[in-house]
C-alpha cells in the first residue's frame, strides 16, 4: 500500500489532537444522517458523525423551542457554522435496516457509507436508524428505486439550483461563509422543473451531485426544502486533505460518482443538469460519450454575463459542449438560461429531440 501523503497525514493527526481535546472536556458525538437510496439488491446509507458539546441537551433545548423559533434561527445561521466542526474519527456505528443489523465504524473524516444488501425492503422511500455508543440515534431516509423505473435526474447544485457565483474564490467565501441561509437564492423554475418531471415519473430519483463539502449537507437540504425542491441524495465530498494531496478533484468526484450511479442503477437513463460555469459541460459530455446508454439527456443552464464574470473572470461561458461534439454525441443537449426556458427544451429532448 502507498504511503499517504503529508496532508493526509497532518489533517489526521490534527483532528485525533482536537477529538482527544473535546472528549476530555465531555464533549460526545452526534449523527448527521444523509438521504441514501438503493434498490431490490442494496441500500446506501449515508451519515457523518461530528464531535458535539451535549447532545442531549441540546436535543431537549430543540424539544421545548417552538418549530418557528428553530425555523427562523436556521434562516438566520451564517454558512461558516457549518465549516466549525470536528469530526470523529473511527467511531462505531450500526446500520439497522429492517431489522437487518451491520457494525462499521467512521472514517477520517467522520463519515459513514455503508452498503446493506438483502434489506427486504419494497420500491419506495424508507427510513433507516444509525446509532453509536454515546450518541442519540437517528433515522435517515433512503429510496429504494424499483426494479421498472428506467429514468432518473442527477443535478449539479451551485449555480444550477442554489444561486452561488462559485467557484471565484472571493464571491465564493462571502456566499459559502458569510450570507445567511435566508438570503440564498433558488434558480428560477428549476424546482418547477424537477417536480414536473418526477410527477410524470412516480418513483424516480433525483440525485445532487456536487463538489460542495458534506458539512453543508444540513444547510442545502433545508435550502431544498424550502423552496420547493424534490427530497433526493446529496454526493458531495470531503474538503479536508486526501491521502494523495492536499486538495481533492471536483471533477474527479463527479465523474466517479457518475460511473457508481450507473453500476447501482443499471436501469436508470439519467438526465443529467449542470450549468456552464464550471466543468458541467466537459463532465457529463464525456460520461456520455463513455455510457451512452444510460444518459436520456444533458441540461445545461446558461449563466448571464454577470454570473459568468463572478464565476470565473471572464464574460464568457465554460461550456465545453462545442457544437461539433454535441453533433457527434448520442443524446440530446438542452441549454436555457433558467428552468422554466429548459423545461420545453427538456420536453422536447426526452421525447427524442437531438438539440435544442
Amino acid at each position: 500500500m502507498a504511503r499517504p501523503h503529508a496532508a493526509a497525514v497532518l489533517g489526521d493527526a490534527w483532528n485525533r489532537r482536537v477529538t482527544g481535546t473535546l472528549a476530555d472536556r465531555g464533549w460526545k458525538t452526534k449523527i448527521v444522517p444523509f438521504t441514501g437510496y438503493g434498490s431490490a439488491g442494496f441500500v446506501r446509507v449515508m451519515a457523518r458523525v461530528l464531535m458535539s458539546r451535549d447532545p442531549l441537551r441540546l436535543a431537549a433545548a430543540d424539544a421545548d423551542a417552538s418549530a418557528n423559533q428553530l425555523r427562523a434561527a436556521e434562516d438566520e445561521q451564517r454558512g461558516w457554522r457549518a465549516f466549525m466542526t470536528a469530526p470523529a474519527m473511527a467511531v462505531p456505528i450500526t446500520v439497522t435496516v429492517d431489522g437487518r443489523v451491520i457494525h462499521n465504524r467512521t472514517d477520517r473524516a467522520g463519515l459513514v457509507d455503508v452498503i446493506v444488501r438483502g434489506h427486504g425492503l419494497a420500491a419506495g422511500w424508507h427510513t433507516v436508524r444509525i446509532c453509536s455508543p454515546d450518541a442519540r440515534g437517528v433515522e435517515a431516509a433512503v429510496l429504494i428505486v424499483g426494479a421498472e423505473q428506467t429514468f432518473g435526474i442527477v443535478s449539479d447544485i451551485d449555480d444550477t439550483v442554489l444561486s452561488t457565483s462559485l467557484p471565484r474564490p472571493m464571491v465564493a467565501a462571502w456566499n459559502t461563509f458569510i450570507r445567511a441561509e435566508s438570503t440564498r437564492r433558488a434558480v428560477p423554475g428549476m424546482a418547477t422543473l424537477f417536480r414536473d418531471l418526477l410527477a410524470g415519473h412516480p418513483g424516480a430519483p433525483i440525485v445532487y451531485l456536487s463538489t460542495g463539502a458534506w458539512n453543508t449537507a444540513p444547510l442545502l437540504t433545508r435550502f431544498l426544502r424550502r423552496n420547493g425542491f424534490p427530497l433526493g441524495p446529496m454526493l458531495l465530498t470531503d474538503w479536508g486533505p486526501t491521502s494523495t494531496g492536499w486538495f481533492r478533484s471536483g471533477r474527479e468526484h463527479k465523474r466517479a460518482s457518475l460511473h457508481r450511479l450507473a453500476r447501482d442503477l443499471p436501469n436508470i437513463q439519467w438526465l443529467l443538469v449542470g450549468d456552464d460555469g464550471q466543468h458541467d459541460p466537459s463532465v457529463y459530455a464525456d460520461f456520455a460519450e463513455v455510457r451512452p446508454e444510460v444518459v436520456r439527456a444533458i441540461a445545461i443552464r446558461q449563466l448571464s454575463t454577470t454570473e459568468q464574470v463572478l464565476s470565473h473572470v471572464l464574460p464568457v461561458s465554460n461550456d465545453e459542449l462545442s457544437p461539433v461534439r454535441r453533433r457527434a454525441m448520442e443524446v440530446p443537449v438542452c441549454r436555457a438560461s433558467d428552468g422554466y426556458s429548459l423545461a420545453r427544451l427538456v420536453d422536447v429532448a426526452l421525447g427524442g429531440g437531438q438539440d435544442a
